[in-house]
Order: C-alpha cells, then structure tokens, then sequence
C-alpha cells in the first residue's frame, strides 16, 4: 500500500480562543474523572481491531474486551467500532444480535467511538445505500469518498475540542466523509477543502481517519476519559 503524507497548518474554523478552550474542558474531563479501572470494549467482528486493543493497553487503569456477542458488550463501560469492511461488520452484527444490544447501551449512555466504518455505521444516513446501520448519529456519510485504498494518505489535523494545541496525525484509508450534520452534532475536525472528518453528538464519537495506526494516544485517551466520566 503507497500512503502519501501532508503536513498541513489548517486554521480555518478553529482559532487560538477555541484551541486554548477546548483544551481545558479536555483537561477538566480527565481531572473530574477520577482514576478509576473502565472496561473499554472493540468490537471484533472482522477489521483492525487488535490496533485498537494495543492502543488502549498503553492507557492506564484500563481494561480491554473484544466484544463478539451481546455477553461480552454487557462488561464494557465503553465500545469503539474499528475500521473494517461496513456492509461485512452490519451484516456480523445483526447475525449475532449486536445491532441491539448496542442501540440499547447506547440509549443507557454508553460512549461510543467509530472508526472509519464505525463512522459509517453510526451513521443515519448513507449516501447510495441500503446497508445496515445503527443510526445513533444524525448524520449522512459518504463510504469511500477518497477512492481506492492506493489513494490512502496522512495528514495533521487540528482538533482543540478533544486535544490540547498540538495536531494530530491522521491516516486516512479508503475513508469516507461526513457529507451532512443535523441537529446537535457538533464538527470536531475538518480537512483544508472543509470535508468532514470527525464528529461528535452525545455519547458518540466518530472520525473517518485511523487514530490506531500512530504512536498518539490523545484521542483514545479523551475516548477513555469520557467512559470513565459516565461510570
């Protein structure tokens, strides 16, 4: 696979103000939340989830569950769906009744963090498809919007919401896009062309990019302190 890399000084909606203040409810989050062990589960279904899993061992006080079956969600105090193949993965979730057991943690509060197809199914709406999803976010996704997996890329995003001033590298493969935002969802990254690329709305959490796939621990960190928040 040939990954092109960027570096990119993007501004755009974010300023030194929402940098500065985003980071301190990142910080306000990690202090109220005291250190206490959470159970942090990947869904296992098929895709890159063993990442994840390294990602979340090199966290303290916390606990990791690969979630195949609704019995295993129920020890979880957080969920994050990896990167995969999405109609594959809905498709694993309906078959072993995940499909409902997530929907019905998630309406008990449980934080959710997508990935890449995470994103997609969380999605409500999917441009040009049928597919199933959970539709916990009022969003509309685009599946692949960068082309095939040899246009995948790298780029440093700016997101002061969840992370303190300095960017984050984000790897983007076969990655799709938040066309559309409704309601409450609030836009945490974007690329320089203005694409959407991470969101927030409630207890859910979603970005088209591979956070996994680097050494930065930021963003499943601040995954990690909202679970330990909710508990």
């Amino acid at each position: 696979m040939t990954v092109s890399s960027q570096t990119v000084s993007h501004t755009g909606d974010y300023c030194c103000t929402s940098a500065k203040s985003g980071l301190r409810q990142a910080e306000q989050l990690a202090a109220e939340s005291e250190q206490r062990t959470v159970t942090v589960g990947v869904l296992g279904l098929q895709g890159d989830f063993e990442k994840h899993l390294e990602m979340l061992r090199r966290l303290r006080d916390v606990m990791t569950v690969v979630v195949r079956s609704p019995e295993e969600l129920q020890r979880c105090d957080g969920l994050i769906i990896p990167g995969g193949e999405s109609t594959t993965v809905g498709k694993l979730m309906v078959r072993y009744g995940l499909d409902r057991a997530i929907k019905a943690r998630a309406q008990q509060g449980m934080p959710i963090f997508g990935t890449c197809t995470g994103l997609i199914l969380l999605a409500r709406e999917i441009e040009g498809s049928d597919q199933y999803r959970l539709g916990l976010m009022d969003i509309t996704v685009r599946r692949n919007a960068f082309g095939r997996q040899i246009d995948s890329f790298e780029i440093d995003l700016e997101i002061p919401a969840i992370c303190d001033a300095r960017p984050v590298r984000a790897v983007f493969i076969r990655a799709p896009i938040v066309s559309e935002v409704r309601g409450d969802v609030e836009v945490l990254a974007r690329l320089p062309d203005g694409k959407i690329v991470m969101v927030r709305q409630g207890n859910c959490l979603a970005a088209a990019f591979h956070p996994e796939l680097t050494d930065d621990t930021r963003i499943h960190q601040h995954f990690v302190d909202v679970v330990r928040a909710q508990t």
